[in-house]
């Protein structure tokens, strides 16, 4: 009988699950307008790859968190999901850029802040005394 909380119990199904579920959400916006650009191609593929590691990783944290219950589980999990909001906005930057700064911020620096966000929540976690 098939249960859907077996899907989030092995590892390498959730893997699969949140690989086919990224793409498929970013094949038509963002993968196939620029499939003939080479080297451009390349790069989105390695925002669209730290995107999914990111929703893996985060998923698990947060599976962790429910049942552990600690404050560097939960730093962590806000880390990683900082993590797949940083992706998104440099995946959008690499895709359309100048498109969608914020007036004289640009995608990138909004990018690079939230990936130092996430370094700094991850020195939180592992530097806590719970």
């Amino acid at each position: 009988m098939f249960r859907p909380q077996s899907l989030i119990e092995r590892k390498s199904t959730l893997f699969s699950i949140v690989v086919i579920g990224v793409v498929a959400i970013l094949a038509i916006p963002v993968i196939i307008p620029h499939i003939l650009h080479g080297f451009h191609l390349m790069h989105i593929f390695l925002h669209i790859a730290g995107i999914t590691l990111a929703i893996f990783i985060t998923i698990l944290a947060v599976l962790a968190y429910s049942r552990l219950k600690t404050k560097r589980l939960l730093l962590s999990t806000f880390a990683f999901a900082t993590f797949i909001a940083a992706e998104a906005v440099l995946v959008i930057d690499a895709t359309w850029p100048g498109l969608y700064d914020l007036g004289d911020i640009s995608l990138l620096e909004i990018g690079h802040l939230l990936t130092f966000s996430t370094l700094g929540l991850l020195a939180l976690g592992v530097f806590r005394n719970d």
